[in-house]
């Protein structure tokens, strides 16, 4: 394959797009419980934050670029009083980062109803909904933010508030636009009486219903539900479209489903703790690490993740290989998104910012070095030299997850494909990709688990799985208008002539 290279400085690992969080609780804090809710899932998203509770009256919107606790703070959260919320932390995907883009996003209907929308994942048919937009003139043929382009959430936004007329409800709205929605899609919204959940009829994304004393809770992931104290009921299913208030739960199917949910859920994205179609991520994790010893061996004194995404896998790669397993970097659980900037000498540590090699447990020893992926490389190839200057005799590489050749377009941000590191040997041959990327790396040996073994641990059949960014497969088709998608359809095209 031959790719061209767009290097940005875009960070070295995957990035997890969004998670969002709905609660209809008349009587308790909603704005905490989603507060709290968000935390949970902080690590599906980290550039912007935002809740927006209603009253049956109006709808208040609060959110703002940074974490979840640099967004909010007790007197926000006081001030945010109603019986139900939505909230969203993100990473952009579709529209820059910038506050006009942060989410919920609100709109006020034409039948006076607020209503605030987020949304986790990304639309294939994004460029036809926004001309749709333009075209019935419900936002400015420049974007919402000026700069040419408007994101898909505020484009899906205008258009439901739109289908919001005199004598029709959300639901009706709902129902009607998204049929016409395509791609990877969590909805959360609401019109300050309801809330409202909608999920892609793939389900690429999690989304899951939980049960309160006093309500009902929807959330990305089942880690958010245990934090406010949730009990779990079900998943939201592919293609369904809830609607939650004082009558209950009401659903309806809007279209017909196949499912693709995605792998990389269960390999790196999703909190180790949450459940994800009957299977805890973590035991998929375990069962990984598993496998990857089984097939790709290596004598070592010692098996080392690396934290914390790594850890369960090399859990299980211990397990498996009989090698014992130690902590040999310890990770600053503090570093995450800030807004104070490195000097140049500081940014030269790069790495042991977030990373370091504890010397005494592994100078002079043979190192299983177990990671979940291998993006752009640079990561790994500063944590093996800082591991060798520690005083590693030999770092034995193992990735719980097959070389990532191919970007994503369903709400996981991966580099461009020329910076992917298995696209630099100019080969499809894995054995010649490992080797590659071994040598560039600077590793003794590295294998990869194979992608059979991979589907086989997460106890889901291999159809109902989108694995896209593994074998260049997509089986919700490709977005118009995406540099890299145009790429992809180039090299594709190629391959088949």
């Amino acid at each position: 394959m031959n790719f061209e290279n767009n290097h940005d400085d875009r960070a070295d690992e995957p990035r997890d797009e969004c998670g969002v969080f709905g609660v209809w609780a008349p009587g308790e804090d909603v704005s905490k419980l989603t507060y709290f809710g968000l935390f949970a899932l902080q690590h599906r998203g980290q550039e912007g934050a935002g809740i927006a509770v209603g009253d049956e009256d109006n709808v208040v919107v609060f959110k703002d670029t940074g974490l979840v606790s640099q967004v909010f703070d007790e007197s926000v959260l006081e001030a945010l009083q109603g019986d139900v919320a939505i909230g969203h932390t993100r990473y952009s995907t579709a529209g820059g980062n910038s506050w006009e883009n942060v989410q919920p996003m609100f709109r006020t209907a034409p039948n006076g109803t607020d209503i605030a929308l987020a949304h986790n994942g990304n639309l294939v048919n994004y460029l036809e909904l926004q001309t749709e937009a333009i075209e019935r003139k419900l936002i400015p043929a420049d974007g919402v933010n000026g700069q040419g382009s408007s994101s898909d959430t505020a484009v899906v936004s205008a258009l439901l508030a739109d289908e919001l007329t005199e004598g029709r409800t959300l639901f009706d709205a709902a129902r009607e636009l998204l049929p016409r929605v395509k791609g990877a899609f969590c909805f959360m919204v609401t019109d300050g009486h309801t809330l409202y959940a909608a999920r892609d009829p793939h389900g690429v994304r999690p989304l899951s219903l939980g049960r309160l004393d006093g309500g009902w809770v929807v959330a990305s992931e089942t880690c958010a539900l245990d934090i406010v104290g949730a009990s779990f009921v079900r998943d939201i299913e592919p293609g369904e479209l809830v609607a939650i208030d004082e009558s209950g739960v009401h659903s309806e199917r809007f279209a017909e489903t196949t499912k693709a949910h995605c792998v990389f859920e269960h390999v790196y994205v999703a909190r180790p703790d949450s459940v994800i179609d009957g299977q805890t991520v973590n035991s998929s994790r375990i069962e990984i690490g598993r496998r990857l010893a089984r097939v790709n061996p290596v004598e070592g004194d010692l098996v080392m993740p690396v934290p914390e995404s790594g850890t369960p896998a090399a859990i299980g790669y211990a397990e498996e290989s009989g090698i014992p397993y130690k902590q040999g970097l310890m990770k600053n659980a503090y570093v995450g998104r800030t807004f104070i900037q490195p000097s140049d000498t500081l940014r030269q540590l790069g790495l042991r910012l977030k990373l370091n090699p504890v010397r005494e447990v592994i100078e002079g020893k043979k190192l299983v070095v177990v990671d979940d992926s291998i993006v752009r490389g640079n990561t790994q190839r500063k944590l093996i030299r800082m591991l060798r200057e520690a005083g590693a005799a030999e770092v034995h590489v193992r990735i719980a997850s097959p070389p990532v050749k191919w970007p994503c377009f369903y709400g996981i941000d991966f580099a461009s494909p020329g910076e992917l590191i298995a696209n630099h040997g100019r080969t499809d041959s894995d054995e010649a990709i490992s080797e590659s990327i071994r040598t560039m790396i600077g590793a003794d040996s590295l294998a990869f688990v194979p992608i059979d073994d991979m589907i086989a641990a997460t106890n889901q059949n291999e159809d109902n799985l989108c694995a896209a960014c593994f074998t260049g497969r997509y089986p919700l088709g490709l977005p118009d208008g995406n540099p890299n998608a145009d790429l992809v359809r180039r090299i594709q095209k190629g391959a088949e002539a």
